[in-house]
């Protein structure tokens, strides 16, 4: 085999005009700089290559010189088809200016298709992007008035309504690994991610064109451990060595042994954040966390959420991913975004989109830029600010339960906690609550007719999505209602006997999370809501071992039902209950007692599939018990909504 080592320059003269370009990259986490500059001093010594399509999944710059951004220059790209397109300005201004065709398609998408295009098919299915601006009845992610081809097909398949994102050929794909020996086998071993390297390197041989990978060292052939070789050199055409500076593990940081799982970092040393707006955002939205839950958590506001857990030391209770192939750890943030401390396991980009799409996410956080009565959530499009979805769309559309985290308003916003309490100190110059979103990135009357769960936390007050729109739940105390919030939203919410926000997020001390989340207050774990008419028993890690145990649950229940004078609908959550086998025929006829007396009808949920399967039996049920894998799938079980479903009076 001939020695594949080649410069900069050589590789790039590579690249001819018209070619479909696929690059690699997060953020700076596996963006290969040397090449991309090569590309950008060819064409601007010789003006080519001209007329590129550039295809990326994930947002590949810093915001200003990195990155995509050595290619924004007219005449070198004709069009771009990107997930996200925050941090490529130079390249985005060319869009916004109808320079260029321009696409915007969901990051996990573009992932995929990497895959589909390299196995021949035709193109990817995927539910991700309906009600959204990549649905083809509003837009089909085309960003501005020249791009005209359909890149996204509305389908109907049994009924159901699928988007198809269609397949084309890639003539070059540029990767980055750790090492390549003379025959072209990568490694990643100092790479903070994998990405989707073999997926693109596969799409681009199988679609006859070329694989260009930088690196930044060389071995002898035959000496890499074959195990740790992620893209096969029989993939590969060519490999540049990067200088240093072109080479960096992300763009905020040169070389860190805790990216790339070398060592484990102690977090206990990391600084807690300031009582403002952020923490009080980040706060509120940890009190949502699931124990024993998988988590994604998004750039910006919502990083806060995993810095409030490592202060009040409780990581350990629950598993936070992100997108680009991260499970478990503390994920970083700013230009580290993407990569992560302590984390258990780095897998493919794609195949974390598979994950998440099916379902897998038991809670999401997310950005939240503006938001309408619909409930739907702009994030990726404001007048001449392009930024793009991202993984938003298929994290946001698919997560069991959703938290969109953001403050109130913008520009200048100023609050004061103290004492428990929240002070506007000056209002923000922008609103965020608008009558109508620019650009829909979240579906919001797809979510609830899908019965999701959605809050809107911000830093003053919470809102949560009902089948008729914004419900206002939780109010901060100290702030009034008509002056402090529906006079600076551009509709009024539904109000409906809102609650105070809890008093702890608004003191400098931690809120004792950890004994929160594992030691519930027994009182807590039951709610009425008179809005839903359903009775909410959190039973999630709680263990009934005595008969005093049964008769607590009797008489709390009772309490609260007795007084109604009517039957209600009973939700109960069974996340990791435990009951003693010599208690268990009490429950069971403490269950039919409470469902004679007081429900009209009972459902039960649980996340694990393994206790949904256990949990007929442990509560002496029949096998054919159900048990929904979600509150929302419950609750809508309870109120009689759930389609083709009767209701469930089988109670505890």
């Amino acid at each position: 085999m001939r020695n594949k080592i080649v410069s900069a320059a050589e590789a790039a003269a590579l690249v001819r005009d018209g070619d479909v370009v696929a690059t690699s990259g997060f953020v700076g986490i596996g963006t290969p700089e040397e090449l991309l500059l090569a590309l950008e001093q060819r064409f601007t010594a010789s003006q080519a290559p001209r007329d590129l399509t550039l295809v990326f999944a994930a947002g590949q710059g810093d915001g200003g010189e990195r990155g995509l951004n050595h290619l924004g220059h007219p005449g070198l790209v004709r069009r771009a088809i990107g997930g996200h397109w925050g941090l490529i300005p130079k390249v985005g201004k060319m869009a916004l200016a109808d320079q260029i065709e321009a696409y915007n398609l969901p990051q996990g998408c573009i992932s995929q298709l990497y895959r589909d295009i390299a196995a021949g098919k035709p193109g990817t299915f995927s539910k991700v992007g309906l009600g959204t601006f990549v649905d083809p009845r509003l837009g089909g992610g085309k960003i501005n008035a020249c791009t005209q081809e359909d890149l996204v097909r509305l389908m109907d398949i049994d009924g159901e309504e699928w988007l198809f994102y269609k397949a084309f050929g890639i003539d070059v794909a540029l990767v980055r690994g750790t090492t390549a020996d003379t025959h072209g086998n990568i490694t990643m071993e100092r790479e903070a991610l994998t990405l989707d390297n073999l997926a693109m390197a596969m799409a681009a041989r199988n679609s006859g064109g070329i694989v260009i990978a930088q690196v930044e060292r060389v071995a002898q052939a035959g000496s890499l451990n074959p195990r740790q070789v992620c893209i096969p050199g029989t993939l590969v055409d060519c490999v540049v060595v990067a200088q240093p500076d072109n080479h960096l593990q992300t763009y905020g940081t040169r070389y860190s042994a805790a990216f790339s799982s070398e060592l484990q970092v102690p977090l206990d040393t990391l600084a807690p954040m300031p009582l403002d707006e952020r923490k009080i955002i980040a706060r509120r939205c940890a009190l949502e966390l699931p124990l024993d839950g998988v988590l994604n958590l998004g750039i910006g506001m919502p990083e806060g959420v995993s810095a409030v857990a490592n202060e009040e030391r409780v990581l350990d209770l629950f598993t936070l991913t992100a997108e680009p192939g991260i499970v478990g750890g503390m994920p970083a943030g700013g230009l580290d975004f993407g990569a992560g401390f302590n984390v258990e396991a780095v897998i493919d980009q794609n195949q974390q989109f598979d994950f998440y799409d099916g379902g897998g996410l038991d809670l999401a956080c997310l950005g939240m830029a503006e938001c309408d009565a619909a409930g739907n959530v702009n994030v990726s499009r404001f007048g001449p600010k392009l930024a793009g979805a991202g993984g938003f769309i298929n994290i946001s559309q698919n997560a069991r339960t959703v938290l969109f985290a953001g403050t109130f308003t913008a520009g200048g916003l100023k609050v004061a906690a103290a004492d428990g309490q929240l002070r506007i100190v000056q209002e923000g110059r922008s609103r965020k609550f608008l009558p109508q979103v620019e650009q829909i990135t979240f579906a919001g009357q797809r979510a609830a007719q899908q019965g999701q769960r959605v809050l809107y936390v911000t830093e003053r007050c919470v809102f949560e999505l009902s089948p008729q729109g914004l419900r206002l739940t939780e109010v901060a105390p100290g702030v009034d209602i008509e002056r402090d919030i529906v006079a600076h939203m551009g509709f009024r919410p539904l109000i409906e006997q809102p609650r105070l926000m809890d008093a702890a997020l608004f003191r400098p001390e931690p809120m004792g999370l950890r004994e929160r989340l594992l030691n519930m207050g027994f009182e807590a774990r039951f709610r009425y809501d008179a809005t839903q008419g359903l009775l909410f028993l959190n039973f999630q890690h709680l263990s009934v071992r005595t008969e005093a145990d049964v008769e607590r649950i009797r008489s709390a229940v009772t309490a609260l039902c007795a007084p109604l004078g009517h039957k209600v609908g009973a939700v109960i959550n069974y996340d990791g209950f435990k009951l003693d086998e010599q208690v268990a025929e009490a429950y069971a006829q403490m269950g039919m007692d409470l469902e004679q007396r007081f429900y009209s009808s009972a459902s039960r949920y649980a996340s694990k599939p393994f206790q949904r399967l256990t949990l007929p039996a442990l509560l002496h049920r029949d096998a054919q018990l159900p048990v929904y894998d979600s509150l929302a799938k419950a609750t809508l079980q309870a109120t009689g909504t759930a389609a083709g479903e009767g209701p469930d009076r089988q109670a505890l």
